[in-house]
């Protein structure tokens, strides 16, 4: 009886950890923002508006680790992005909207930028969101 509910047991937590690997991410769901973004941690994420670039932050985002475009551009002037933890694989979603931006060329430059970072599963990330961005706004502001 003891390897029945071992063995029940163990299906159940590789099926929760199969559904939190490969359950899909709604671009419609997921690529939004709150009307209003001020600096402040949430419970679940994080949220900044600073000066910046969007096509400079872009370019710090994409080379983080099990990190991946989910929707939008630079060019449409909001991107949201995929990071996945290592272990587990738990999904976080960070938006970047370029805010009060002026063309240069085909891309925009200047202005704010508005950054959004939650978690999709549970109700505390930690802190890991807003860790995430204060390192890549420190990447950012490095580069400048």
């Amino acid at each position: 009886m003891l390897r029945l509910v071992a063995l029940a047991l163990l299906v159940a937590v590789i099926g929760v950890m199969a559904f939190i690997r490969l359950a899909p991410s709604d671009p419609m769901r997921w690529h939004q923002m709150p009307e209003t973004i001020t600096d402040r941690d949430l419970e679940g994420g994080a949220m900044r508006r600073v000066e910046g670039d969007l096509a400079a932050l872009d370019a710090i985002i994409r080379d983080t680790p099990r990190t991946r475009v989910l929707a939008g551009s630079v060019a449409q002037g909001m991107v949201t992005y995929v990071t996945r933890s290592r272990v587990f694989g738990f999904p976080d979603y960070t938006t970047v909207r370029q805010a009060g931006e002026h063309r240069v060329g085909e891309r925009q430059a200047g202005g704010m930028l508005e950054i959004y970072g939650r978690l999709r599963f549970g109700r505390s990330d930690l802190g890991v969101n807003a860790g995430r961005i204060d390192g890549w706004l420190g990447r950012l502001a490095e580069a400048r």
